[in-house]
């Protein structure tokens, strides 16, 4: 008996000292992704390499209401809460995961019973056994698979990966929402110019058609120049109605990034003002930053990381588990043996301990096929970590060239409306005094509202590309650094519900600063 003990306590402690020895699969390493080494339109004067002034980028803009919206939209946001809110879950998952490394099953139990045994029973035997009788019993019970083959290690490699996945998925939702606020911004500022011309030109028609029905009153033309200034007039003011519903509509987009009810924007836009104007200098940085600030590339780079770590749980399955199982407790009946006053007797003392081991043998192929699943899907989740950053690149480069062509089509568009502007003057003077016919002030009436709404559209273009290139460059998301990812408020509805211990702050289980992963 004394060797049989000692051959189960030597194998016990050879397996708990073997576990965690071995971790199957690959160790992730940052795939090399495609690299730039300039933008190409850097050699504008009008970029600077400065990366540090992405950080708050709207406020380049120099326009109060636009700092006021972003920072609103930051705390009352609700889609950007909902994204905060799989942080708190993937911190959860992680600490499922942890757990997971410890004996998997931890019982306490107990039960008590009363008994009585059928005289028709195959085993009663009436001069041994008590017909009826009460039995107790507690202890606790333990079932631990250890990680031999690293199975729990790697599952919380990737869960902590996918912590870090949800973290850089809520910067990525923040520069998107700063971009938006931005974005709804100029194309309000945009409509409302847009409205303003077609107003002007609503009073520069009207004039026109006065000058017409003169005319013909007094014999010198016929109706014709009078219905057709009519048709002019009522087809750019037909213009207005269309452009305020525009207004509204961006207005109701912004209420909504703001998490507010239309009907509550209220003053928050304050009067009218004028398109903003992009600075004579913009902040880019180099292609080389871009990797390192943009969180949709970190994300893309950080779910491969975590796949790769389903490649080495899933070739566990290949081999054997090891496992160690225990019980002890009290157990005690009230038969001819013995009482229920009994139950803390040593003699009551029961147990067991003891490894052992499972093998998933037969799986007809199963078990290598999860493996070639998960290696295939981590190296789809490379390639489109690679495309992301190819993607990454294209955006900025789009953004930019839009902001310089953008510029210099303003610049022609602006003389453009200048001479369409005179043009519509002397087309006037002269078919008043009777040197031309109406044909060519409706001309010029209709290419000049023209030139005006493209020079408008165009000024908002500079505008809307400087967005989408700090959109691009991944800036806006450190608005949120030092910063709670979940608001107080929202935590403390979370905290009377549930014992969240302290996973709710920020802090708790940040990857960047436990820095024990590769990237």
């Amino acid at each position: 008996m004394f060797r049989q003990r000692l051959a189960v306590g030597g194998l016990t402690a050879a397996l708990v000292l073997v576990s965690g020895c071995t971790t199957l699969g690959p160790d992730f390493q940052s795939p090399e992704p495609a690299k730039q080494e300039a933008w190409q339109e850097s050699v504008d004067p009008q970029f600077k390499m400065d990366a540090s002034a992405q950080e708050q980028w709207w406020k380049v803009f120099d326009d109060p209401v636009l700092d006021g919206l972003v920072e609103e939209a930051y705390q009352a946001n609700i889609n950007l809460r909902a994204v905060a809110l799989r942080i708190l879950e993937a911190r959860a998952v992680l600490g499922v995961k942890v757990g997971e490394q410890y004996p998997q099953e931890q019982a306490a139990a107990g039960s008590a019973t009363q008994n009585r045994l059928s005289k028709n029973s195959p085993n009663y035997n009436p001069n041994g056994s008590d017909r009826s009788f009460t039995n107790l019993q507690a202890g606790f019970d333990a079932a631990w698979e250890m990680d031999f083959w690293g199975k729990y290690r790697r599952g919380v490699e990737s869960a902590d990966a996918n912590l870090s996945v949800s973290i850089q998925d809520y910067k990525d939702a923040l520069v998107t929402l700063t971009a938006e606020v931005a974005r709804t911004y100029v194309s309000i500022r945009t409509t409302e110019q847009r409205i303003r011309l077609s107003l002007q030109n609503v009073k520069i028609q009207q004039r026109s058609l006065r000058i017409a029905t003169v005319r013909f009153r007094n014999g010198a033309t016929t109706e014709l120049d009078v219905q057709q200034a009519l048709s002019n007039l009522r087809n750019t003011e037909a213009q207005v109605p269309q452009f305020e519903q525009d207004l509204r509509q961006f207005e109701n987009a912004l209420a909504v990034l703001l998490g507010i009810t239309p009907a509550e924007l209220g003053g928050r836009l304050n009067e009218s003002k004028p398109i903003p104007v992009v600075p004579a200098e913009v902040a880019v940085g180099v292609p080389a930053e871009l990797l390192r600030r943009r969180p949709d590339v970190r994300s893309a780079e950080l779910r491969a990381a975590a796949q790769s770590a389903q490649i080495g749980i899933a070739q566990t399955e290949l081999y054997p588990s090891f496992s160690l199982k225990g019980s002890i407790g009290f157990q005690t009946a009230s038969t001819n043996h013995s009482s229920s006053d009994d139950f803390f007797q040593r003699d009551s003392l029961a147990g067991f301990i003891g490894p052992g081991f499972s093998w998933k043998i037969l799986n007809y192929g199963r078990l290598k096929n999860n493996v070639r699943f998960a290696d295939a899907r981590f190296q789809e989740l490379v390639e489109t970590y690679k495309n992301t950053v190819l993607n990454a690149y294209r955006e900025v480069e789009d953004a930019m060239v839009g902001v310089v062509r953008s510029q210099e089509e303003v610049v022609f568009r602006a003389q453009s409306v200048k001479a369409a502007a005179r043009s519509a003057q002397l087309a006037t003077i002269q078919y008043r005094d009777g040197a031309v016919d109406f044909q060519r002030v409706l001309d010029t009436e209709r290419f000049l509202n023209d030139q005006e709404q493209r020079l408008t559209s165009n000024q908002g273009n500079i505008a809307l590309s400087l967005v989408a290139m700090y959109k691009a460059l991944g800036g806006g998301w450190e608005i949120s650094e030092g910063q709670e990812f979940v608001p107080t408020n929202i935590q403390d509805q979370m905290a009377e519900r549930t014992d969240w211990g302290d996973i709710l702050q920020r802090e708790a289980t940040e990857p960047e600063q436990r820095n024990d992963l590769a990237w």
